[in-house]
Order: C-alpha cells, then structure tokens, then sequence
C-alpha cells in the first residue's frame, strides 16, 4: 500500500497544561481512528533552516513545517480524506500537505 507524508503548517501551542492535555487527547484520538494507517505518528517540528546554494537562511522558510506524520493509504485521495480529522484542520489553526512517499 503506498505511504504519504502529512506535513503539518500552523498549529498553535497551549496556553497551559490543561489545554495541552485537550490538544493531546485530539491528536490521540484522530491516530487511533486511522489505526494501523499510523505508520510513524512523527511529532512537532522546530523552527527549520535553509539551506540553498547562496547560504543558510535562518527563517523557517516562506511556510514553515510544524510537524509530520507518516501514513499509508490506498491512495492520495485517501489520504486527503484521513488528513481532514486532523486536529488542526478541525479548529482551523493549521493547514496538512499530504505527499506519496514514491518507491525507488
């Protein structure tokens, strides 16, 4: 079955423990209605560099990756269909890029 990559951008950290917690159980809970699709449940990105051929741009890029996860899926379309759970397309804080993994 062919793998895609969720590229997470946006999202929002908690503004305390207990939102945190909330956050969590939202994530949690849409990794458990993919089940065995989760194949690397990835985690949150830092800020990123860039690297080109004229230098390292210390700036995240024109849209910075917040996070990733790795899935499988019969196909992109899917793929798009598990990705519209996530909890940041849900609230509206974020956005998901979702990319077959080709085979070489």
């Amino acid at each position: 079955m062919p793998k895609f990559i969720f590229a997470y951008h946006g999202g929002k950290a908690p503004e305390d423990p207990a939102e945190g917690e909330k956050v969590m159980a939202q994530w949690m809970s849409w990794y458990g209605s993919m089940g065995e699709a989760v194949i690397d449940g990835g985690g949150p990105a830092g800020m990123s560099k860039t690297v080109s051929k004229t230098g390292i741009a210390d700036n995240g890029g024109a849209n910075p990756l917040s996070g990733f996860t790795i899935v499988s899926a019969a196909d992109q379309a899917a793929a798009c269909d598990m990705a519209k759970g996530c909890p940041m397309v849900q609230d509206g804080s974020g956005s998901v890029e979702v990319c077959e993994i080709l085979e070489m």
